[in-house]
């Protein structure tokens, strides 16, 4: 995260343990350097921003795969979120998703790259049957297992009091959509102790995987004469967990 700058990534390795770590921390490096400063861009630079950004982290961590054979295999999963002006905007690749919570209603803005979602859109499976497949793991797309990746991009307008969650498939695969919201949408909960509260039932449901989680609130959107519109925001991802 660098929350002074608006950047908020999650990134869910793969390859081995210790060749994910690698994979995640190299993406989370290469896009928040990456992105650099976003003041003052509007969305088609930003967006272009973003997709190059994915696609350097993307570069560099196929070249390790292809010069350390220890790291063959390895990649991971990229759920980015800027916030600019009014403004939000999201890069992903993977199945680590986000969601926002806004006015009492929680969407899920991103799409999983996986098995089992493009059986749902083909209509081959229902979106219950899909969360208990035994290949709902298996993704169709992540950074660094071809030499380049399309991520997709998500664009929108922020809200006093929007509230988001970006979460790896740990998380997402334990909860479903209506205990996240029953838990997101507690008011007067400070975010820190709502990422606490959705880990824990995630590891008393079976935490069967890592979870990366980082919750993203928008406090105010001010526009002050100078026209340069800023927001005030409080985001927390839970130092490194084990899972039960």
């Amino acid at each position: 995260m660098v929350p002074d700058r608006g950047i908020f990534v999650v990134a869910d390795g793969m390859g081995g343990h210790a060749a994910g770590e690698v994979a995640s921390d190299m993406a989370v490096r290469h896009i928040a350097r990456e992105l650099g400063s976003l003041k003052g861009l509007g969305d088609k630079d930003v967006t272009e921003r973003m997709q190059s950004a994915i696609r350097a982290a993307n570069a560099a961590i196929f070249q390790r795969t292809l010069t350390e054979h220890d790291k063959r295999g390895m990649g991971t999963t990229v759920t980015s979120l800027v916030l600019y002006g009014t403004r939000f905007l999201i890069g992903q690749v993977g199945d680590s998703r986000a969601y926002l919570l806004r006015d009492g209603k929680l969407t899920q803005v991103t799409k999983d790259h996986s098995y089992v979602q493009e059986q749902v859109d083909a209509g081959y499976l229902t979106a219950e049957q899909a969360r208990t497949h035994p290949y709902s793991n298996v993704i169709t797309r992540c950074v660094g297992a071809n030499s380049d990746v399309t991520p997709d991009v998500y664009v929108g307008s922020v809200k006093a009091k929007d509230l988001f969650l970006l979460a790896s498939d740990g998380l997402t695969g334990m909860l479903e959509d209506p205990q996240l919201h029953e838990i997101m949408g507690q008011e007067g909960r400070m975010p820190q102790e709502l990422v606490d509260q959705l880990i824990d039932e995630a590891n008393r449901h079976g935490g069967l995987d890592n979870i990366t989680a980082i919750l993203v609130r928008i406090d105010s959107v001010e526009f002050p004469e100078d026209g340069e519109a800023t927001l005030s925001t409080e985001a927390q991802r839970p130092p490194p967990r084990p899972t039960s």
